[in-house]
């Protein structure tokens, strides 16, 4: 289902239009003193409380669409409407529900408005978010067919195919096609003329005419044109919405056309190209599509002229739409008769230029690095590693590597035992250039390591010293190790900064393990605190918060003024990721609370807006809110008591024991789809994650249950082999009986992961949203 908004400052033309399509059925009115009143009562009711606010979004009209092929009968697609108004917060509003029968898919028609009784604007914010949240909760309950949610899945939003319309005027369908595709293409695109935009809209149909008017203004007018030779007449810009008027995209149009940006997409755009070429010894016409997007992800498309190739348009990352002659004349097709010359010579490299013998390097680089990387036991440091490798040792990555692929492809087949051959003899001055690149680098980071560390000491940001050793708790956290009045990274002696402590006494309870993900978060944090990072230095991510579960001894050493500070930095980094998090599930405000709830984090009212806080750290810490999710949690009819019934969700984790960051991990990995360890989790650790249940149950269903009931299985398994090992009296009785039982308890345990309608035992301490 899609599901599609747009507001205005009027509504007569939308309600023309809704209720004078023929066949028209109107299946409900939403809060209105009776359901048998005339579409011309609505309307006036519906126009006389829009105009108590002077708001530009007085209107809204939404649209509900379902794909071809897909059936409701009159009485689901209304209660759908339904659910999809009070979600999106129109559960007060009055409004209309009609059902069109003019194209191949089923859709509803939704004439409301966002100004309530009392003359003040609905909140409507994140109606973007809240509408996708909305259709997704809906299509999944009603077992309607998912549509795609990403930009990159996502095709434009055309829900009416000009070959079905018949005479479409301005007052009927063609201009809610024409803000479809418009709309969607201004979105996706960074268009800057005219002229560009008309070649963009002409797959669907339409076409672009600029106006003049006796004034002088230009404007411009759209019409469709479809295959079957039907032209409907033009429509002004303005006509068929405000935003597409001539001045308003002519002012669209400059802005994008100035950005300082454009220069830079420009150079890297040629720079690329330029490359390729200088790869290739000759490209077929027709492959230059998929060469560019193998090598470079970069998309174009052919211009063709009655099949004949004239040159390429690239559509960027950037959104921006560029000509190839509009970025060099050295790139167009046409003046490069020597790669392009002959469209039926194959495609192939040239093998002896210098970019063909810079890609070779780049994927042994590529090779030796992944090979380090993937390695079980990361032994030593890079560059250690780097020379113990001999070619052979690489050929399984380089094998593997997209790149080597890309670059074995284009090479005759009689070449390419010379080619492998190559790459072989290339192999030795990789490795020693990137073991001296390496090496520079490590030796960098650690002196940068020790100049922070004497930072931190300086500042006081921990109580720890050298007298018992409690140091080596902050040379830890950031991956250095210290001995015989040396620092050293903790799994290497290669580089070393002389320290001279006077043999630091080494305490007896250590952390055996440190994450080295968790070690580069710390070592930001920890630049910050000691204000040591820039503008430019990386922004701490959502998992800084747990570093206090990964150095506790550390960071209960902590200055309490260091702490208060880290505390809210680390818990606005979370709740950023949070809500990218909780985007897909979030249908109200009324959801961001109770999602943020099931979490351990509850919202308070400030004196400048609302704030933040949880129950991992310390209550007197907290972090404001942006200004506008402010207002949007004002937007909650019954705020108060929605604040109120926080209470009891966040009072269940503590007395439940739930309020530690283990729990919160668990939750952690289970939104970035890490199951395994989730499970392990489950199963042996027995940490269940802070989640809201509607967010368990999607990742339940997304292969999570799959890896619970493997760790439960495997957790029985070894249970059982103690017991073996026990002596024959635990076999005899394991084998007389309890075979049966054991079983049994086993399923009940995957049950409690299966079936979340059952009551939770108390001791598994699933109290909460499960």
């Amino acid at each position: 289902m899609i599901a599609k908004i747009i507001y205005g400052e009027t509504c007569q033309g939308t309600l023309n239009y809704v209720f004078g399509k023929e066949g028209m059925r109107i299946l409900g009115y939403g809060n209105t003193f009776s359901q048998s009143i005339s579409p011309k009562f609505f309307g006036n009711v519906l126009h006389f409380q829009g105009q108590r606010n002077d708001t530009k979004n007085r209107y809204a009209h939404i649209s509900l669409n379902l794909p071809h092929g897909e059936h409701l009968d009159d009485g689901t697609f209304l209660k759908i409407s339904e659910e999809y108004m009070e979600n999106m917060g129109y559960r007060r509003q009055p409004y209309v529900v009609v059902r069109h029968h003019d194209t191949k898919h089923e859709h509803v028609h939704i004439v409301t408005t966002n100004v309530k009784e009392d003359g003040k604007v609905l909140g409507i914010f994140n109606s973007h978010r809240r509408s996708i949240a909305t259709r997704q909760y809906l299509e999944k309950k009603y077992g309607l067919f998912q549509a795609p949610t990403t930009k990159q899945k996502r095709q434009l939003p055309i829900y009416r195919l000009p070959e079905l319309q018949f005479e479409m005027d301005a007052e009927k369908g063609t201009k809610y096609y024409l803000q479809d595709v418009l709309n969607g293409i201004n979105q996706k695109y960074k268009v800057r003329s005219f002229e560009e935009l008309a070649k963009l809209v002409k797959p669907y149909h339409i076409d672009v005419k600029q106006t003049k008017s006796e004034s002088g203004r230009i404007g411009v007018a759209f019409g469709l044109n479809n295959q079957k030779g039907y032209r409907t007449r033009f429509i002004n810009g303005s006509a068929v919405h405000r935003g597409l008027s001539g001045p308003k995209l002519q002012k669209v149009f400059d802005l994008h056309s100035k950005s300082r940006l454009l220069p830079m997409h420009r150079k890297r755009l040629l720079k690329q190209i330029e490359t390729t070429y200088g790869l290739f010894k000759t490209i077929r016409p027709t492959e230059i599509e998929d060469v560019l997007k193998e090598y470079h992800d970069i998309d174009i498309k052919l211009d063709k002229n009655e099949e004949v190739i004239e040159g390429y348009t690239i559509y960027d990352k950037s959104g921006y739409v560029f000509r190839a002659r509009e970025l060099g004349k050295n790139i167009r097709m046409q003046n490069r008769k020597d790669i392009f010359s002959n469209g039926n010579e194959p495609t192939q490299f040239d093998t002896e230029s210098k970019q063909f013998k810079l890609e070779i390097q780049k994927v042994i680089k590529e090779a030796l690095t992944t090979s380090y990387l993937k390695s079980q036991k990361q032994e030593g440091l890079l560059s250690e590693h780097i020379m113990t490798m001999n070619f052979g040792d690489i050929v399984p990555n380089l094998t593997a590597s997209k790149n080597h692929n890309f670059l074995e492809r284009y090479i005759p087949r009689n070449r390419r035992t010379e080619f492998r051959k190559a790459v072989e003899n290339t192999f030795p001055m990789v490795r020693e250039r990137l073991y001296e690149l390496e090496t520079k680098k490590e030796k960098e980071t650690l002196e940068n390591k020790f100049k922070l560390i004497g930072n931190v000491l300086r500042k006081e940001v921990f109580n720890v010293g050298t007298k018992q050793g409690s140091v080596r708790l902050l040379f830890q956290s950031l991956g250095v190790k210290y001995n015989n009045n040396k620092l050293s990274f903790t799994n290497s002696n290669k580089h070393s900064v002389p320290v001279p402590l006077n043999h630091l006494p080494f305490p007896e309870n250590m952390e055996k393990h440190v994450s080295s993900g968790f070690v580069r978060q710390n070592h930001l944090m920890l630049e910050m605190l000691s204000e040591q990072s820039s503008d430019n230095s990386p922004k701490p991510m959502a998992s800084t918060i747990f570093l206090p579960m990964i150095f506790p001894k550390l960071y209960d050493k902590m200055n309490p003024v260091y702490k208060k500070q880290f505390e809210s930095v680390a818990l606005g980094s979370y709740v950023k990721h949070a809500e990218r998090m909780h985007a897909p599930f979030e249908k109200s405000a009324k959801d961001y609370i109770a999602f943020f709830n099931a979490k351990g984090f509850y919202f308070v009212k400030g004196a400048k807006g609302f704030e933040i806080k949880s129950i991992y750290i310390n209550n007197k810490t907290s972090c404001p809110l942006p200004k506008r999710t402010s207002q949007y949690l004002r937007s909650i009819p019954d705020l108060n008591e929605a604040l109120k019934e926080q209470q009891p969700v966040i009072n269940g984790l503590i007395e439940e024991g739930r309020n530690n960051l283990e729990n919160l991990w668990a939750g952690h990995l289970m939104e970035r789809g890490m199951y395994d360890k989730v499970a392990f989790m489950l199963t042996a650790e027995k940490v269940y994650p802070n989640l809201h249940r509607e967010m368990v149950q999607h990742h339940m269903d997304s292969g999570l249950r799959e890896s619970v009931n493997t760790a439960s299985a495997r957790h029985y398994n070894i249970q059982q082999n103690r017991l073996l090992r026990k002596g024959v009296y635990a076999v005899s009785s394991l084998l007389s009986g309890s075979g049966k039982k054991t079983e049994e308890v086993y399923n009940g345990f995957k049950d409690e992961f299966s079936d979340f309608t059952k009551p939770k035992r108390k001791g598994m301490g699933m109290g909460l949203p499960w």
